[in-house]
């Protein structure tokens, strides 16, 4: 249990780290592509966790990164909305017998399918409402949509890229 605690909060600020020092001032295709790689993070929560605390991880998360991005609650109010599906996300991809605790929500523990299902609505709901809570208005609809589609494929490409350098690195041991 320990264990689990200490990983979790350790991906977490390496996740932060990365993200406010080196994602965040990327400008990629003129602001088209906006590499989100901390809602890894949230992606990979265990199964085990109650509902009030991935919400309450949630909006944790999200004011630390709005903390470090100078943005008051925009990321706080679309890492609440990520865990609030997440839940719901979990219900619905629920297997027959129900999680197995000793695994993870990774690729390496469910499958490519089930992991690109899961984080692939997660990830493009939070680039979506981070991108409208952004500009505040709806006038300019199918560019935002464009703009979060695209981050969002980036940013699950991203998150896959992760998880399989570190699973291959904690394989070879």
């Amino acid at each position: 249990m320990i264990g689990k605690v200490l990983a979790n909060v350790l991906r977490f600020l390496l996740l932060v780290l990365l993200q406010a020092l080196v994602l965040d001032h990327l400008d990629l295709a003129n602001g088209w592509l906006v590499p989100y790689l901390y809602v890894l993070f949230l992606l990979m929560l265990p199964f085990e966790l109650p509902d009030w605390a991935q919400l309450l991880v949630g909006f944790f998360a999200g004011m630390v990164m709005d903390l470090f991005s100078s943005t008051p609650g925009m990321h706080t109010s679309a890492c609440v909305l990520m865990a609030f599906l997440r839940i719901w996300m979990l219900r619905l991809l629920r297997p027959r017998d129900g999680y197995d605790h000793t695994r993870s929500p990774t690729i390496a523990d469910m499958g490519i399918a089930w992991w690109i299902t899961f984080a692939a609505v997660l990830v493009f709901v939070h680039h979506l409402w981070l991108f409208f809570v952004e500009i505040y208005r709806f006038n300019d609809f199918g560019a935002t949509l464009l703009r979060a589609s695209l981050s969002a494929v980036f940013t699950l490409a991203l998150c896959m890229l992760v998880q399989t350098l570190f699973t291959r690195a904690s394989r070879s041991r």
